[in-house]
């Protein structure tokens, strides 16, 4: 029985959404804020940090900010999945084009999961404690509110600038300090695959 595109698309977008919860739900349950070990030398550490919601670490507004961005990625989500169907009924649809797509799409909803769930289905991780998977108290934030999970850190330069020189010297430079995470990965694949590998076809669309 032949597959179909759209099918072929679905199991790749759903085996990377379980890919990015075993590693955020296993990091999550065995280790505490902060902790960190090397995996390739010190320039590849699994290094747990949690943030409220947006790409590689950053911030955005506090609570109502954390509500508006958990919106704003339900929506952008809805928006590709319609957006990848309409160009699957398109048979000279590059493959490509909506591999891309669905690469990003699985990193939304990776991400997505995080923000909508965690906060139900686990107690808070601390420096000191380890979170708990449904815990007695119930979990550490309402529905909506969880915090993303990251744990990938890639320190490709990290060193202290010479005293010698003037007004940096003495401080810590560290090259791609951002901790991110698998979903936070098939985001940023996806769009350069695009960028790179399917602009002519983006730039035929326009015109």
């Amino acid at each position: 029985m032949k597959v179909s595109r759209g099918t072929r698309l679905l199991l790749t977008g759903l085996v990377l959404v379980i890919i990015d919860q075993i590693i955020k739900i296993l990091v999550k349950t065995d280790m505490t804020i902060g902790e960190h070990f090397s995996v390739i030398g010190n320039w590849f550490q699994i290094y747990f940090i949690e943030n409220e919601g947006m790409a590689f670490g950053m911030k955005f507004g506090g609570q109502v900010g954390k509500l508006l961005l958990s919106v704003f990625r339900i929506v952008l989500f809805c928006a590709l999945v319609f957006w990848i169907r309409r160009l699957l009924k398109k048979p000279d649809t590059p493959t490509g084009v909506v591999v891309g797509l669905t690469l990003i799409t699985a990193g939304a909803l990776g991400n997505i999961i995080d923000c909508l769930f965690y906060g139900v289905l686990f107690g808070e991780s601390t420096y000191t404690t380890v979170a708990q998977f449904l815990p007695e108290g119930g979990g550490y934030a309402p529905f909506f509110f969880g915090k993303v999970v990251d744990m990938f850190y890639f320190p490709l330069i990290d060193t202290t600038f010479p005293e010698w020189l003037p007004l940096v010297g003495g401080h810590p430079f560290r090259f791609f300090a951002p901790v991110f995470n698998f979903a936070d990965s098939c985001v940023t694949c996806g769009a350069i695959y695009l960028i790179f590998f399917q602009w002519k076809y983006f730039s035929r669309a326009e015109k």
